[in-house]
């Protein structure tokens, strides 16, 4: 079959490479030039964590390792405080769980390069302007008019295929942007050494804002600051200061960073369906074209990775009926729906909570739990990063944990009182 992908971003890439393993003839089209020869794009970078979900489909296609071996591993957060006390939090009781930092645009280079298939052809320089499925005919920017029986948007959150579908009766999208920006800044090594420990997720908890920093192989740390909008655009260099006191000593290019990198928007968008079968084509969505949600449970590409494995499993049950797979693959959406509002939810997490003692207190609580009940008992954070299992089923199981823990607490609450009440007509009596 021939397919054409849109996009050849992350996603976009490795669908690539799991369509020509099945033997399809893939052309992807992506609207900038080519990064091996126009370098990556400055500014709007949030340093990506690749953990088992992602793991699990570059695994599949044997590119786990050389993957890998351009990330480091951060088994655990490291907290700062506003007076500087670091404080360490694992993700794992037993420590040997980590999520892997790694640059997106290393990351979407060495997917391209996986891409250079026999059967896959890349096409830089191509923005898609309008795209037909009663005819088949796909319009680009440049003036290039091609036919495409099968088309995957792979294009992003700004989905140039998702907004045919959105003209076309019977699909629904909406957009939700959250009141936050980001800016991306650097802290740079210090005597070609890390300035900071590089096994952790630094994050600058800070109540209606914060900072994250990721380490990157070359010893420097990638910074996302997130704040309310109106704060970015008045940026105060002493408020940041004063807020961030250990990371400002450390980012000698702050000011030039902060003036030379764009704003970042933060939003939540859902579709529904992903596909539409025309008279000539049919087109489907993948990914952020299909599902953008907010980077703050580290899943995004994860996701994104997981809707490829799913989609070739959907290919499998179908044989190779895109189609029929692509309104198979529809299913998929319960689970983006969860992953969706978990990220929002660890937002607020990660914002106003990661610092707290009630919080420390229950991640010491969890990870009791998880040695003292091993397989049985595995966290949230545990079930979403590392594993597979479907986002809605940790969502069911979360769910059901916590009414069988209200249950034994209102089970406890009445045992009290009717021992209270027995003892009282003791005495009475």
């Amino acid at each position: 079959m021939e397919v054409t992908i849109v996009g050849a971003g992350l996603v976009g890439c490795l669908l690539a490479c799991f369509l020509a393993r099945r033997g399809h003839c893939v052309t992807l089209y992506e609207r900038r030039r080519d990064p091996r020869e126009a370098g990556a794009d400055r500014g709007r970078s949030i340093n990506l964590a690749i953990s088992e979900r992602g793991i699990d489909a570059l695994r599949r296609l044997e590119l786990e390792r050389e993957v890998l071996a351009a990330a480091i591993p951060m088994p655990g957060r490291m907290m700062h405080a506003v007076d500087g006390t670091l404080s360490f939090q694992p993700y794992s009781a037993d420590r040997r769980h980590a999520i892997n930092s790694i640059g997106r645009a290393e990351l979407n280079l060495r997917l391209l390069e996986a891409a250079q298939l026999p059967g896959v052809r890349v096409r830089f320089g191509q923005r898609l302007t309008a795209l037909d499925e009663r005819t088949g005919r796909l319009e680009f920017a440049s003036g290039l008019v091609e036919k495409a029986q099968v088309v995957i948007g792979a294009d992003g959150a700004f989905s140039a295929v998702r907004a045919r579908l959105q003209q076309l009766p019977g699909v629904d999208f909406s957009q939700e942007y959250l009141d936050y920006g980001y800016k991306e800044l650097t802290i740079p090594a210090r005597g070609g050494e890390f300035a900071m420990e590089p096994g952790a997720l630094h994050i600058w908890p800070r109540g209606r804002s914060m900072m994250i920093a990721l380490p990157n192989p070359d010893r420097s740390f990638t910074c996302t600051l997130f704040w309310p909008h109106e704060q970015l655009a008045a940026f105060d260099q002493a408020a940041f200061r004063a807020g961030y006191p250990d990371a400002f000593a450390l980012m000698p290019d702050l000011a030039a960073d902060y003036r030379r990198n764009p704003v970042g928007h933060l939003v939540t968008m859902s579709c529904s369906p992903w596909h539409v079968t025309g008279e000539a084509m049919t087109a489907g969505l993948i990914g952020d074209a299909a599902h953008a949600i907010l980077p703050f449970y580290g899943q995004g590409a994860n996701c994104g990775f997981e809707d490829c494995v799913e989609l070739d499993r959907c290919l499998d049950e179908t044989g190779d009926d895109f189609p029929r797979a692509l309104a198979l693959f529809q299913r998929r959406k319960a689970d983006t729906d969860v992953i969706a509002r978990l990220a929002l939810d660890n937002f607020v997490e990660m914002r106003d909570k990661v610092g707290s003692r009630a919080f420390l207190a229950q991640k010491r609580i969890e990870h009791a739990l998880e040695r003292a009940l091993p397989g049985r008992y595995v966290s949230q954070y545990e079930l979403v990063s590392f594993s597979t299992t479907p986002y809605a089923e940790v969502a069911r199981r979360v769910a059901r944990r916590h009414r069988l823990a209200a249950g034994a607490a209102g089970l406890a609450a009445g045992a009290g009182l009717l021992a209270a009440a027995w003892l009282a007509r003791r005495r009475h009596h």
